[in-house]
């Protein structure tokens, strides 16, 4: 039985000097990739809290006292550079696929003569703290993509933060009923923000509302890095690609909790050794989840490194052994020794209303397709599919 340890570290790898692009109306953006931990209980609040996220109820979301809560230590999350307006400050705002939302100012202010003051306060839950303030809470300006050559949305929603966070905010690639209930104001309850992907097809950018993630795993002397691509996938993977349909029916039957058309849901099962892991059931796909986690019935018989297989929408992909661990070139940052090899696939809580997160780890070694436009979620092998890196 191996023992299972949070991943801490503090580590910073930045990309600089990659150009963007865009073709056939493809746009495609370098990530800088950002890993932060500092302490053993970092990484599990920090899912814990993402998971708490996909089974919140509706009557919790709503003005509340304001929580601060150092974000400092987000786990591994990859960032997009932009402007907001005419302000002359660069936001580093991370990814999230499981919100709709772009906000900015947790860290570095807002600070923009352009722009119009909506006047709508937005409550915006992220892990345990709370974006909230009456005033000057919700604008549109202008967003600009830094190193994409000037491409800029106009008019783009953007909650101002009034809560520091120590990093500079979200870009929202999240599905649009991510955001219901996050406008305060009692006409507007109802009202949902699109993400990024939609205003870029609005505007004619994009031509599909898809947006792709790639991310790379950890290898020691390399700069890492990530491909954020708008309006379709990278060409190289078009003979790769499979499809599943996306889940939009509710988690249970219980009213209480939100549709899982709020986040990126699949059905998928999983098999261990060749031996049924856990039966075709649904689940929840999210790049800020760092680890791979199985409701705790199925986790107690996974006790050994053997291959997993996921079965998803008519296709397998295979789960080395090597993927299943933390790289062990960076076991000196979680205070362990060489040869210690320490698990990330976790166990899920019963109390929990889905079977499954493919937080980070997963999509570090499938290129992954989010396609509202036709309501599905696409994976592809990539060329560290099967690396062993770790």
């Amino acid at each position: 039985m191996f023992s299972v340890l949070s991943l801490l570290a503090l580590l910073v790898s930045s990309i600089t000097g990659l150009p963007v692009e865009v073709h056939n109306s493809l746009i495609t953006l370098p990530m800088t990739r950002r890993l932060t931990f500092s302490n053993v209980t970092d990484i599990l609040r920090h899912d814990e809290a993402r998971m708490a996220a996909f089974t919140r109820e509706y009557s919790t979301l709503g003005p509340r006292a304001r929580v601060d809560f150092p974000l400092s230590n987000i786990g591994v999350a990859y960032t997009v550079a932009v402007n907001v307006g005419n302000s002359p400050i660069t936001y580093n705002l991370i990814v999230d696929s499981s919100s709709s939302i772009t906000w900015v100012g947790t860290r570095n202010p807002y600070v923009s003569s352009t722009g119009v003051n909506t006047g709508e306060p937005v409550a915006v839950n992220y892990l345990q703290g709370m974006i909230y303030n009456n005033h000057k809470n919700y604008i549109r300006n202008s967003l600009t993509f830094t190193n994409a050559n000037g491409l800029s949305i106009t008019e783009m929603p953007i909650a101002v933060a009034s809560t520091p966070l120590g990093f500079d905010g979200l870009l929202g690639i999240g599905p649009q009923m991510s955001s219901l209930g996050t406008l305060q104001n009692q006409n507007s309850r109802e009202r949902t923000i699109p993400p990024v992907t939609d205003y870029l097809f609005n505007q004619n950018a994009i031509r599909r509302r898809v947006v792709s993630i790639f991310f790379q795993p950890f290898v020691q002397g390399v700069v890492n890095h990530g491909q954020l691509t708008f309006g379709g996938y990278d060409p190289v993977y078009r003979d790769r690609l499979r499809y599943t349909l996306r889940v939009n029916v509710l988690f249970q039957s219980c009213h209480h909790y939100p549709p899982l058309s709020r986040f990126w849901g699949i059905n998928q099962r999983i098999t261990y050794n060749d031996i049924e892991l856990m039966p075709y059931t649904t689940g929840v796909v999210d790049c800020s989840c760092i680890f791979l986690y199985i409701a705790s019935d199925y986790h107690s018989k996974y006790d050994a490194l053997y291959i997993l297989k996921f079965h998803i929408g008519g296709e397998t992909y295979r789960f080395n052994s090597n993927a299943q661990i933390w790289p062990r070139s960076l076991n000196y940052m979680v205070n362990g020794y060489d040869n210690d090899i320490f698990l990330i696939v976790r166990s899920l809580d019963t109390g929990a209303v889905h079977a499954f997160i493919n937080g980070y780890v997963f999509l570090e070694r499938f290129y992954t397709v989010f396609d509202s436009s036709r309501s599905r979620v696409g994976f592809a092998r990539t060329d560290f599919t099967a690396t062993t890196t770790n």
